[in-house]
């Protein structure tokens, strides 16, 4: 491989607001860092290309460290309600692809809002009325409550007389009746009837979501489940045979699923699953995902006191003094944990665990809806990296309607705290949630800056949506920076190889279609006009294509 050099035009090198004039490549890593004539220097002799940037920045890839790519691109390419956000449009998606599918048994996809329903809750009656005798099984955006129609909840057997499972709820009329939205554990009544996808489905599903994370500026990921759950199945194979075959070309951190059910029995398991991803040049297994709590919406997100209203306090899906007792295990094990907690008391539970521990991991916990100030401090006490969604972190219909009114005024002032955790010397790292929310890094770094909506967003209509959410917690575009490269690659364990331009690195780089920096640019707009993986073109951007590139 030939030399290449990147200068003309801004270099933003993720290490402590340094820029530099030029960036050179050679045999896939940074080669040398600075200013054009050392730069040319390093080179030397040898031939090499030029990327003339002019008003464009030259940056680190994006790493983000929770995503779900094998779901989100299913949902792509099935029933796909993510870029709808009405009643009307939803049920007319669904027809539609009912209709185009009819030797389909059932209709799968999903991406709905709950935002768009009274009480969140959607009702089977309308898919029976656009899918008829179908059934019909869709999660919604945040894969913790899901939609099915009749047919389904017959299929399952789910009538009056069905009790809630552990750690699941079944909606439910006035005389017990199921309604169509089961939650979290509620969802496994069925999922086990789902037509089972394929080796090929999942092959083919990764290659779309790696094709679409790269247009957008990711160069690799932390897939925050890779293990059986809520119908889907084990994706672990699926990356082991991309990688094998050479088609894996982001570097990709799996996060193995606790089974929550289950106890420290399971441990071996994980450390076997560890072991097969252990060959491959760019898929590693070293983390473990425990999800402690659900979510505020259905009121399964653990919370210290109850929720203004509907009372209760929510679930930890993991007694916290078992929960201690397997973190101090996988951490002599040589796990990472990644926790999913969104109340304020599983927070406070996860970071118990990691302080009754030996803490020699690089544990980290996303989310973080709701934060005890109390807490705050512990992350950079204790070492544990807060793992944000910032697109979450404004007033949008769904969580005032939906959230805040059961927070009450005092726990709405504890949301999304990420000003705060980093400066009491916390660690960010930063992901989208994909499927949940957009992986376009950039509406979240307008948020995280700004702490509203994105302009044109759907939820920019909402009245208070161009209100800051807490602006005290805002960082700066530097620290949203770093949080998506270099604090995502230090808790996938890439952080030796990517995440910020240092000379050895890996060359995975994203020349950006304007300067972030400048005043007054509009940063949920901007745009990744070349993609590289150890120097090497992976998505360049179109004159008049989509602005994702699809």
């Amino acid at each position: 491989m030939g030399g290449l050099m990147f200068t003309g035009g801004p270099i933003w090198t993720g290490l402590g607001g340094e820029r530099a004039e030029a960036l050179a490549v050679r045999d896939g890593r940074i080669l040398a860092v600075g200013g054009e004539a050392h730069v040319r220097a390093a080179l030397g002799g040898e031939r090499y290309d030029v990327v003339e940037l002019g008003a464009r920045m030259l940056m680190p890839g994006f790493h983000d460290a929770h995503v779900h790519p094998v779901s989100g691109a299913l949902e792509r390419l099935r029933c796909d309600l993510s870029q709808l956000y009405d009643r009307a449009g939803y049920l007319r998606a669904v027809g539609d692809y009912a209709a185009a599918v009819p030797g389909r048994e059932w209709v799968t996809g999903g991406g709905w809002s709950m935002s768009v329903f009274p009480g969140g809750l959607p009702r089977r009656e309308d898919l029976d009325a656009v899918a008829p005798g179908r059934p019909v099984f869709l999660p919604n955006r945040d894969h913790h409550s899901a939609w099915v129609s009749s047919a389904a909840l017959e299929r399952a057997g789910i009538d009056a007389r069905t009790p809630d499972p552990a750690g699941g709820r079944i909606e439910r009329d006035p005389c017990g009746a199921p309604t169509g939205v089961l939650h979290e554990a509620a969802m496994d009544l069925v999922a086990p009837l789902l037509p089972q996808d394929t080796d090929e489905d999942y092959d083919r599903a990764l290659m779309e979501a790696q094709r679409y994370l790269f247009s957008l500026g990711v160069t690799g990921w932390q897939d925050a489940i890779v293990g059986a759950y809520a119908g889907a199945r084990d994706q672990l194979g699926t990356y082991l045979r991309a990688d094998r075959e050479g088609r894996l070309r982001a570097r990709v951190a799996g996060a193995l699923w606790w089974e929550r059910d289950r106890g420290a029995e399971q441990i071996p398991e994980l450390v076997r699953r560890r072991a097969r991803a252990g060959a491959g040049p760019r898929f590693r297994a070293g983390i473990v995902k425990i999800m402690q709590d659900g979510v505020a919406e259905n009121f399964t997100a653990a919370m210290l006191e109850p929720y203004v209203g509907p009372g209760g306090c929510g679930t930890s899906n993991v007694d916290p003094a078992r929960l201690r007792e397997h973190v101090a295990e996988l951490d002599r094990a040589g796990f990472a944990v990644h926790f999913h907690a969104i109340g304020d008391r599983a927070v406070r539970e996860c970071l118990d665990a990691v302080a009754a521990s030996g803490n020699t991991g690089r544990h980290h916990i996303a989310h973080l809806h709701v934060v005890h100030p109390d807490d705050v401090p512990r992350f950079g006490a204790l070492g544990v990296t807060a793992n944000i969604q910032a697109l979450w972190a404004t007033h949008h219909e769904q969580n005032d309607t939906l959230c805040v009114p059961y927070f009450g005024p005092e726990r709405a002032g504890h949301q999304y705290p990420f000003g705060a955790i980093a400066r009491a010397g916390g660690r960010l790292a930063a992901g989208s949630d994909w499927p949940v929310s957009t992986p376009d890094p950039w509406p979240a770094i307008h948020v995280a800056v700004h702490r509203t909506e994105p302009p044109g967003s759907a939820e920019s209509g909402w009245p208070d949506a161009r209100t800051p959410m807490l602006p005290e917690q805002a960082l700066t575009l530097e620290q949203a920076l770093r949080a998506y490269t270099a604090g995502s690659a230090y808790v996938s364990g890439l952080d030796a190889q990517i995440g910020d331009l240092t000379p050895g690195k890996q060359a995975d780089l994203v020349v950006l279609d304007r300067d972030p920096f400048a005043p007054d640019t509009p940063l949920h707009d901007v745009r990744a006009d070349l993609v590289l993986i150890d120097g090497e073109p992976v998505h360049e951007r179109r004159l008049g294509a989509s602005p994702t590139g699809v």
